[in-house]
Parts: structure tokens; sequence; C-alpha cells
């Protein structure tokens, strides 16, 4: 697994991302990256490259992507425009076309002011780290031209063949009788997730299902449960789903209206697969993000858990190399490689349901197989990203919080990927000292790092 590098001057964990308008997400930008991803799939001996490009439904999405595919134009790739369509549904077109890179113009669960632009390689994987870099060593050269024009851009819709896919994971009219409560965050899911659970012949009860351009992720979807929590107690539903702007994160609802994360998910999914001698390589993969309890729920099963640095792609890297097939993070990016190259809301929740299908069981009684160790968290935003080894008060209080919490706890302390933030997680057994390490450390960070 390539080791996450603070070399990337663009790239950050999921791709490059901004304000829309800002120094980097711009027309001018965009076109220029364009450029630079086609002068970097000639250096790799692709010519006549097919390249398919998706995108959310922010209002900055089109002309992003027409600027984008001008660039690629220019170096003689050949861009087609997949339209409006969850990261998961153009990580699958790139298979199914055989392209040579998938783009997705997409935030993700960042609100409607920013963009961003995301890459995945031939096999529908996201680039690596040194892919990464190559392309920014493009972008670097001078002799890019700045001056375009947006010029129309071929069609090729995918919806279709996508909704088809999901709707075929399951038996024909198995969700008949099923009310279920919907959340798409005014994004590209809300023209792919209803129609395949009123396929398969479900009752849906949408939520951010009415997307203008400026409302994605606005107080709906995965980041923002609480309505979908509401809608279930009052409609009596069996179950609640809710996607990100961009579909690739998926949290869930039980029929109590408690909401469940990314490693209530994964170990539902995983234990319920290692019980059937059916989870391939005994494994689940996971970042460091995630609790401690999804370990002793797959241990006490046979099972192992790996995990590794923040990111789905770092958690694709790792599952390819070890052999499984089911891993993601809490913060609901789920993969189920068997299905889909990278993370998918849909299939994750489509996953979720075939286990309550085969253990006639809700799913208040099938989260309950983790049991979750005393965890909190916390976020700073800062003025600049300065080196953590170079704080040397805030490395001396996490030292000897770790030393206080034993073997049974952990603290982490990182930067976001994508944004200016400083974020923190404490863990162990007794939830009272959890809480106090966790607010001497942050203190810490505020004085040395001289946030107000």
């Amino acid at each position: 697994m390539d080791s996450p590098s603070t070399v990337r001057k663009f790239f950050g964990t999921d791709g490059v991302r901004g304000p829309y308008g800002g120094p980097v997400i711009n027309e001018r930008f965009a076109y220029r990256l364009g450029a630079a991803a086609g002068r970097w799939l000639i250096s790799r001996g692709t010519v006549n490259a097919l390249v398919v490009i998706g995108r959310d439904t922010r209002a900055s999405g089109e002309s992003l992507t027409r600027a984008l595919a001008a660039g690629l134009s220019a170096q003689g790739v050949l861009p087609c425009d997949l339209g409006i369509l969850p990261t998961p549904a153009v990580a699958r077109a790139v298979v199914t076309e055989r392209a040579a890179l998938g783009v997705v113009v997409t935030a993700s669960h960042n609100s409607a002011a920013d963009n961003g632009i995301k890459f995945f390689g031939a096999h529908g994987v996201k680039l690596t780290d040194a892919d990464e870099l190559q392309i920014e060593s493009w972008l670097r050269d001078e002799a890019l031209p700045t001056d375009f024009q947006l010029a129309p851009l071929a069609a090729r819709p995918a919806i279709g063949a996508y909704v088809a896919a999901m709707a075929a994971l399951l038996p024909p009219r198995a969700l008949a009788g099923w009310r279920i409560v919907l959340d798409t965050a005014h994004g590209a899911t809300a023209m792919t997730s209803p129609l395949v659970l009123r396929a398969l012949g479900a009752e849906v009860i949408g939520i951010g299902d009415a997307p203008d351009g400026m409302n994605i992720n606005a107080d709906v979807g995965s980041e923002h449960p609480e309505q979908l929590a509401a809608r279930v107690m009052a409609t009596g539903a069996q179950l609640g789903i809710a996607h990100d702007g961009d579909g690739d994160r998926c949290v869930l609802c039980d029929e109590t209206g408690s909401i469940l994360d990314g490693d209530e998910i994964l170990t539902v999914l995983a234990t319920h697969a290692q019980g059937k001698g059916a989870l391939q390589a005994n494994t689940l993969v996971v970042t460091v993000q995630s609790n401690l309890g999804v370990d002793a729920a797959l241990a006490a099963l046979g099972g192992r858990v790996l995990r590794t640095a923040v990111g789905d792609r770092y958690v694709i890297e790792k599952m390819r190399a070890a052999g499984a097939t089911l891993g993601g993070e809490s913060s609901g990016h789920i993969i189920c490689a068997d299905i889909s190259p990278t993370g998918d809301g849909l299939v994750a929740a489509l996953k979720v349901i075939a286990v309550m299908l085969a253990t006639s069981q809700p799913l208040s009684e099938l989260r309950k197989v983790l049991k979750k160790f005393p965890q909190v968290s916390a976020t700073l935003k800062v003025r600049e990203k300065r080196a953590l080894n170079s704080l040397t008060a805030l490395a001396a209080a996490i030292r000897a919080l770790e030393t206080e919490l034993g073997a049974a706890g952990r603290v982490l302390v990182r930067y976001s990927g994508t944004e200016p933030k400083l974020r923190f997680l404490v863990e162990g057994r007794d939830l009272t000292q959890v809480r106090a390490g966790l607010d001497r450390i942050v203190a810490v960070a505020r004085t040395e790092l001289e946030v107000p």
C-alpha cells in the first residue's frame, strides 16, 4: 500500500477539492487538470483513450465537466459525459465501457459551495498516491495551454445499466411489503437509489430528493441523519437509508429510529459472512478510525481485522493485498469488492437488507453484534497544517494520555486530507476517562496552534 503522502500539492485523500471559484476549483484549473491527466495517460502508452466523466448535482458541475473534457480532448483523449451519476456508478462504467480512466466531478459530502475532481483507473479503482503525483508533475508543466473553449461533449448515459445491476442483487420483488425511508442528500443518488428500491417492490419515502444545484447535502444525507431517524419513527418503516451527495457513503437507521454508522454496518456484514464461512480470507479491512469493538466482534468468530490509514482507497489497496472483499470506514464508505470496485452506499444497504432477509431479524437485533468501546472525537479548524512532530506540547500530551489509557485504549490525531482541520479521536474502556483525555489534548493543541 502506498503511504499517505504530504508531497502532493493538489490531491488530498479523495481527489482535488475546494471552494468553487477559488484558486483550485475553477474552469481554468479543471482544463489544466484534464490536460495533465491526458498527458499522464499518453505517458503510460495509452492512445485514443476513452475517459468517462460523471458528476453530482452541484450547479458548478456541468461547466467544470466541460472544462475538464476540453483539457482531455486537447491531448487526444476521448471524453464522454455520463451525466449526473453516483460515484460508484462511474467506477462501474469504467469497467463496463472499458475506459482508460473515470472522472467524477464532486465534493462528496461537502456543501454546494465546494466542488472537486477525483479519478478512477482502468479497473474502476481510485488512483494511487504515486499516480496522482505523476499527474501533478504534468500539471506543473508550463507548456500546458491556459486558453480554452467549452465545446459540446458526447453523452453516454449509464443510469439504466447501473440501476438494473443493482436491482439484480436481490431476488425479484424481494422488498414487497417493505417501507423504506431514503435520504439521497439532494445528490446524485436521487436519480438511482429510489428506482432500485421501488423496482424491488419497496414503498419508498423520500428525503433530500429534490436537487436544485444549490441544496446538495444541506442538512440532509449521511452527515445529517436526524430527519431520517424521525421519519422512520413517524412512518413505521423497517429501515432508513442515507447517502452523501455522490453516493459512495451509507448510514442506516433501524426500525427504532437509531442510526448505524459504518462500523456497525461492516460488523453486521462481516460477522454474518464469517458465520457462514463466506468472509474472504477471514478478513475485514477498516481504517484507524474504526472502533476496537469491531476487532473484538470478528475475533470471537475466528476472523481478523486489518487497519489502514484513513481513506477508502487505502482500504481497497489493503483488501487487494490481503485477498479480502469486504472493508470500509466508520464514515459509511463500505467496499463490497465482489460487487463494486469502490465504495457504494446502495450496495452496502442492499447487502444489509440481504442479511435481514436471510436471518428474518430486524436491524435493531443484528446491530447488537457490535459492542463499541467508548470513543469520542473532536475537530479543530486550523490556519495552517503544521507538522505534527513539530508540536512538542501536543506530542507530550498524547504520550501521557496513551500511557493513562493503557493497552485497551488509543489516541489518534491527524489532519483532514480535504479540509484545514485537525481531527482527534480517543478510545478506551472508561467513557469519563476518555472524554477528559480528549478535552486535555484538544486544549493543548488549541494553545500550541494559537487557534482562537
